[in-house]
């Protein structure tokens, strides 16, 4: 990291947004104080600041986090910066041949976490020469030895299977590692550098023992180790700045949203709108985990192909390299079948604490997707992605809706994630109407005499509508709300309407009871103040669903129409 500093790493410390510096991204976050020790070099932060590491209230946290502006994203959970990188990268090459470089130290006990090699097929399948991952291979892992120990050989050809060369280096002699830096970055295929090292270096107590993860050293064993290696005085050293350079500016054109007048499924809604998306701002990218024809991002491929990344069965790999692309300007929006979002879920956590904007569909939600079975089933979606600090969570209901959330999420801060529906809905919505995220709609009442509010959103809201107008032959009045903003959540018009029927209220969803659209709206509710008690069924599915046609798996879930229509009448 010496070597990386001093002479290769091209940036301008005083301009940590310039798109021309190089990127160093730590995908090991536990050698948080080799970052923070880097920075103290480069002369942006001091030593009183630096002593401040791991306190409350400072910037030097345990991990590093974007809290720091030379912190592009946070990696405190392993196997995640080699994927981010990558991602970065990639899109860097592709769409602007850009002339930085990133740079991402990888730790030897991570590179037991699968998503590690996703990175590395990524960029060997997509030739990103302009991304150097350094594995330390320093033998030892927090609790003793790692699985390949300093077998140096076997990390190069595991590398080299995936496509890229690797360079094996002492990681103690520097004209070595200045020599591999440079040959990486100038290398004509993509090149990792296989760093040999040896934890604690010179000093003699600390020198490749175990036992040493996480501690400090009391001051006589600090006088000691100054002893051995010398107690120098804290520097500043000048660091090579970048060339000056810009990405071209992206198009901009007016947005043409689809309109539609017959039913549709909101997933292809979704991806005519993404496209439209495209066509109309040259910043907005599309990944997909290979389901494209399913989630219909393949639109994206009929407008702008440059932008379409296929990132294959790999949903790690996909979410890690929209995070890595957000950090270089672009708007990305990453899709596959809600329940695989489970399997990146980790990564989508991580990408809230790296403060990333990256929008997410997932398609083929709840139990009426049909015969599939529940596997493909995802019942969990909502409550993990309304459990994500500071997210944004949609779930429209019709084509027209859906295309304008779409075009709302381009522009939304943090994790944005619309839950889309497998099959085709009517329209309810005309295309000039708005929906503003945090709102909602009453699409069935309204009036003074309702008796009950039924809320729901997507394929239960068809289900709640119908059973409206048959309840409504019979004079039973309801007011239906689409809560198509699950969070934030209209608490304002829930409340009024639930006040204005009485305190009965039915929440039927798709999804498990738990954490889904009921507990959202109990919780918007808590607080608040009625006469009376709150009468309240909740329809969602308890058992666990098999395979079948989805009326007959919607009415075994207790939310189809019939099921609305009797809970309703149950209440009143």
């Amino acid at each position: 990291m010496a070597v990386l500093l001093a002479g290769h790493l091209r940036y301008d410390w005083s301009k940590p947004k310039d798109p021309a510096n190089d990127h160093l991204i730590f995908s090991k976050g536990h050698a948080s104080p080799l970052v923070y020790a880097m920075f103290r070099a480069a002369g942006v932060i001091d030593d009183a600041e630096l002593l401040t590491f791991r306190k409350f209230g400072s910037n030097l946290q345990g991990h590093p986090t974007p809290i720091l502006p030379w912190v592009d994203v946070a990696t405190g959970s392993l196997g995640q910066g080699m994927p981010i990188a990558v991602g970065m990268a990639v899109a860097a090459k592709r769409l602007w041949n850009a002339p930085f470089h990133i740079w991402t130290l990888v730790g030897d006990s991570e590179s037991a976490e699968g998503s590690i090699w996703e990175g590395f097929d990524l960029g060997g399948h997509e030739g990103a020469t302009n991304v150097t991952p350094i594995i330390d291979v320093n033998r030892l892992g927090q609790r003793g030895p790692t699985e390949l120990e300093w077998d140096t050989d076997a990390y190069a050809a595991r590398i080299e299977a995936f496509g890229w060369e690797a360079l094996v280096v002492d990681g103690h002699d520097l004209a070595e590692v200045d020599e591999a830096l440079s040959s990486a970055r100038d290398a004509e295929r993509p090149t990792a550098i296989v760093a040999r090292t040896v934890k604690g270096k010179g000093v003699s107590f600390l020198e490749d023992k175990p036992g040493w993860h996480g501690k400090t050293l009391d001051p006589e064993q600090t006088k000691q180790a100054l002893a051995e290696i010398g107690d120098e005085p804290s520097r500043s050293f000048e660091t090579p700045k970048p060339p000056r350079w810009s990405p071209p500016a992206a198009v901009t054109k007016p947005l043409q949203l689809k309109a539609y007048t017959e039913p549709v499924a909101t997933r292809k809604a979704y991806g005519d709108a993404l496209a439209a998306l495209c066509a109309s701002r040259g910043n907005v990218v599309a990944l997909d985990a290979e389901v494209s024809n399913s989630t219909h991002a393949e639109e994206v491929n009929k407008v702008a192909p440059e932008r379409f990344f296929e990132m294959y069965i790999a949903e790690q790999k996909m979410v890690a390299a929209a995070v890595g692309m957000q950090v270089i300007g672009l708007v990305p929006f990453a899709s596959t079948f809600a329940a695989f979002f489970t399997r990146a879920y980790d990564f989508i956590r991580m990408g809230a604490i790296s403060q990333a904007n990256i929008r997410l569909a997932g398609s083929h939600a709840g139990v009426s997707i049909g015969e599939d079975g529940p596997s493909q089933m995802a019942l969990e979606d909502l409550a993990m992605m309304r459990a994500l600090h500071g997210s944004t969570v949609l779930y429209p209901s019709d084509g027209n809706q859906t295309a304008k959330l779409v075009a709302a999420m381009a522009d939304r801060d943090g994790i944005v994630y619309m839950r889309t529906t497998r099959a085709n809905t009517p329209i309810l919505y005309g295309p000039n109407e708005e929906f503003p995220i945090g709102g909602s709609r009453v699409v069935r009442g309204g009036g003074a005499d309702d008796q009950v509010t039924v809320i729901a959103a997507g394929i239960t809201l068809h289900e709640s509508v119908k059973a409206a107008d048959a309840l409504a032959k019979n004079g039973v009045k309801v007011r239906v709300i689409d809560l198509y903003s699950v969070k934030p959540i209209d608490s304002k018009t829930l409340w009024a309407a639930v006040v204005a029927t009485g305190g009965r209220v039915v929440v039927v969803e798709d999804h498990w009871p738990e954490g889904g659209i009921g507990e959202a709206v109990l919780a918007a509710f808590s607080g608040a103040q009625m006469k009376g008690a709150l009468r309240w069924k909740h329809l969602a599915p308890r058992e666990m669903p098999g395979s079948g046609k989805p009326a007959e798996l919607l009415h075994a879930a207790g939310i189809d129409a019939d099921c609305i229509e009797q809970a309703v009448r149950a209440l009143i």
